[in-house]
C-alpha cells in the first residue's frame, strides 16, 4: 500500500511539474507574439506616417486656357476629382512626365507663344504621347499624335525615309495652326482641346445634334468627356508637384544635351559616316533628329534639312 501511495505522490508531483513548464512555455511564447505585433504595428504606423494615400481637394479657381471648368456640377467635379486621383497616384508615370517636361517644355512654349495659342496646351502634348515619339495602332505618331494625312495637309513631309511628325518643333508649330484654327470655328479653346481628340467634325457633329455650343454640356464618349479633364489634371500635378506629393531635386529632372545645328541640303548616303565627321555616333544623331527614319537621306528634291548635332 506505501508503494502505491509513494507512486502516486511522485505521479502527482511529475505532472503538476509538467503543467507548470508548458505553462511557462506558452506564455514566453505568447509573449513574443504579443512583442511581435507590437512591432508590426509599430512599423504600420511609421509607414502611415510617410506614406498616405488621401482624397484630393479641387483646386479653386481651376481653368483650362483662361475658361473656367464649372466644378459646382456633380458630373463635371466627379470627372475632374478621378484624373486629378489618377494623375497623382500613378506615381512612376507622374515622375517620368515632370522629369520629361524639363526636358521637351523649353521647345513647346516658345513655338506655342509666337503662334497666340495658349500655354495650358504643352499639356495636351503629354496627353497624346507622354512627351515620347510613339505610334498609335491608327498610325498617328509623334509627340502630337498626327496622322498621315493631316500631317500632309500642313507641309510635313511623311514617307519611310523621312517623317518630320518626329521633328518637335515643325510638329510643334503645325499642332498650334491646327489648335487655332479649332479655336476660330468654334470660339473656345476647351472645345478645340476636345476637337483635338475627337476631330472638328465629330465635335460639331455632337454640338448640333445635342443642341449646346459647351464642351461641358456635352455628352461625348470615355475617351474624349476624359480628355479634357486630363490635361487640367496634368497641368494641375505637374505645375505643383510638391503639393501632390512628388518631390525632385533640380538634378533627378531630364534635359537635353547641348546641340549645333548642320544645315544640309544634298544627300547623304549613310547617316553613321555623316555622324563621325561630327565626333557623334549614329545612335546620337538619330536621338536627336528621330525624324530621320534610315540610314541615309535621299533628298532628290535638294531641300534643306536642319541637323541637330551634340556639342562635346
Amino acid at each position: 500500500m506505501a508503494k502505491v501511495v509513494r507512486f502516486l505522490f511522485f505521479s502527482t508531483v511529475f505532472c503538476v511539474s509538467l503543467f507548470l513548464m508548458n505553462a511557462i512555455s506558452i506564455s514566453g511564447s505568447y509573449k513574443k507574439e504579443i512583442t511581435k505585433e507590437k512591432d508590426t504595428i509599430k512599423q504600420d504606423k511609421n509607414t502611415a506616417d510617410t506614406y498616405e494615400i488621401k482624397a484630393l481637394k479641387i483646386p479653386e479657381g481651376i481653368n483650362f486656357s483662361g475658361e473656367r471648368v464649372p466644378v459646382e456640377r456633380f458630373d463635371i467635379r466627379e470627372r475632374m476629382d478621378r484624373e486629378l486621383l489618377v494623375n497623382t497616384y500613378w506615381q512612376s508615370n507622374g515622375l517620368l512626365l515632370i522629369k520629361r517636361a524639363n526636358k521637351y517644355f523649353p521647345i513647346i512654349e516658345p513655338i506655342l507663344k509666337e503662334h497666340g495659342v495658349p500655354d495650358d496646351f504643352k499639356y495636351l502634348a503629354i496627353a497624346e504621347s507622354g512627351l515620347m515619339n510613339v505610334s498609335s495602332p491608327a498610325g498617328a505618331s509623334g509627340f502630337w499624335q498626327f496622322m498621315k494625312t493631316t500631317a500632309k495637309e500642313y507641309d510635313l513631309e511623311v514617307n519611310d525615309n523621312v517623317d518630320e511628325r518626329y521633328n518637335l518643333e515643325l510638329a510643334t508649330k503645325v499642332a498650334a495652326e491646327y489648335l487655332k484654327k479649332s479655336k476660330e470655328r468654334f470660339g473656345s479653346w476647351t472645345l478645340a482641346a476636345a476637337a483635338y481628340n475627337a476631330g472638328n467634325y465629330g465635335i460639331v457633329e455632337k454640338l448640333e445634334e445635342q443642341q449646346v455650343n459647351n464642351y461641358y454640356d456635352l455628352l461625348l464618349n470615355t475617351e474624349t468627356s476624359r480628355y479634357v479633364f486630363r490635361i487640367i489634371a496634368l497641368k494641375e500635378v505637374i505645375s505643383n508637384p510638391e503639393k501632390y506629393g512628388f518631390e525632385l531635386d533640380k538634378e533627378d529632372l531630364y534635359s537635353l544635351p547641348k546641340t549645333r545645328t548642320i544645315k544640309v541640303d544634298t544627300a547623304i548616303s549613310n547617316i553613321a559616316s555623316f555622324a563621325k565627321k561630327f565626333d557623334t555616333n549614329y545612335k546620337e544623331l538619330k536621338l536627336l533628329n528621330p525624324w530621320l527614319r534610315e540610314n541615309e537621306l535621299n533628298n532628290k528634291s535638294r531641300k534643306l534639312y536642319h541637323i541637330k548635332v551634340p556639342v562635346k
